[in-house]
């Protein structure tokens, strides 16, 4: 077994993730995140290329305050400035860099392909760099500076 502080992304990421494209639509999001009992779903495009997320908050935000109907284009809702990670990175590397970026679930990518997805929880339940995790979530959990 690796010692914990060589730990990869690769080790501990969730390989089996659900996507969407941009021919879904809002309502489908929503049925595939209940059914995978999963609160962001990477959006990928006819490449299989990551090209952005959508979450939970993203539907209530941008879709439900905005008074968006479920069969609003995924495009209308979706976060396309998202931080990716690499397979060969440390846990300790994602989790500074899920703190800096106050995100808490981290898309994997080989090659611009979704290999993985990463979060904070992952890291904490198996008890690697629990330091760096702990304070990633401190991080996280700040309230956003306007």
């Amino acid at each position: 077994m690796a010692k914990v502080e060589n730990r990869t992304l690769r080790e501990i990421m969730t390989k089996d993730v659900a996507t969407v494209t941009l021919k879904d639509n809002v309502y489908e999001v929503a049925c595939k995140m209940r059914d995978w009992n999963v609160g962001v779903i990477p959006v990928v495009d006819e490449k299989e290329d990551v090209i952005g997320v959508i979450t939970d908050r993203d539907i209530v935000i941008r879709g439900l305050a905005e008074k968006r109907q479920g069969s609003a284009a995924i495009e209308q809702v979706m976060s396309r400035d998202i931080i990716l990670g690499q397979p060969g990175m440390t846990v300790d590397e994602a989790a500074k860099i899920m703190a800096q970026h106050q995100i808490r679930r981290l898309p994997v990518v080989e090659n611009g392909k979704l290999v993985g997805i990463v979060a904070i929880a992952d890291m904490a339940v198996r008890e690697v760099h629990q330091d760096e995790t702990n304070e990633a979530i401190r991080e996280i959990s700040q309230p956003t500076q306007s």
